[in-house]
């Protein structure tokens, strides 16, 4: 399917280089020079044209050797002598035991001691520091007196 699809990019610039040479050879007739030639939208876009399907080539020429790699590489796993299962087995485990030996285990970090709070009791911890349940205040410790001026100031506004 490649091929056929590389054969069609070839024909498609090859019919536009054929094209803009017709153009060029058209406006060279009426007596265009080739830096106002350049400039022309048609001219542009058959060398916009023949630019694209130099880049779509490239990337199919880059696919093809891509799938022959692969292929090289497939040819070459198959012709090389496989291992039974229990030996590489056994190679995996003698490379576990040897690569144990320099591990070296971290010891926990236990958390910090919690600070007394206002009542002068320590939260309970259960686990990480994050769960620290801290002691909720009383209902009469929420309200606050207030000075005898406020209450007068909001007597008189009523």
């Amino acid at each position: 399917m490649e091929s056929k699809k590389k054969q069609m990019l070839i024909r498609q610039k090859a019919s536009f280089e054929h094209e803009l040479q017709e153009r060029l050879s058209f406006l060279a007739g009426k007596g265009i020079k080739s830096p106002k030639a350049d400039k022309d939208t048609i001219v542009r876009k058959l060398k916009a044209d023949i630019k694209a399907g130099n880049n779509r080539l490239r990337l199919v020429a880059a696919n093809e050797k891509r799938t022959e790699e692969m292929a090289k590489i497939k040819a070459e796993r198959a012709a090389a002598p496989r291992m039974d299962k229990e030996a590489a087995k056994g190679e995996k485990a003698k490379k576990a035991a040897e690569e144990g030996k320099g591990k070296k285990v971290k010891a926990e970090k236990k958390p910090a001691p919690a600070k007394a709070t206002e009542g002068g009791k320590v939260p309970e911890t259960t686990g990480s520091p994050e769960s620290v349940k801290v002691p909720m205040k009383k209902k009469g410790e929420e309200k606050k007196e207030k000075p005898a001026i406020h209450e007068k100031a909001e007597k008189e506004s009523k």
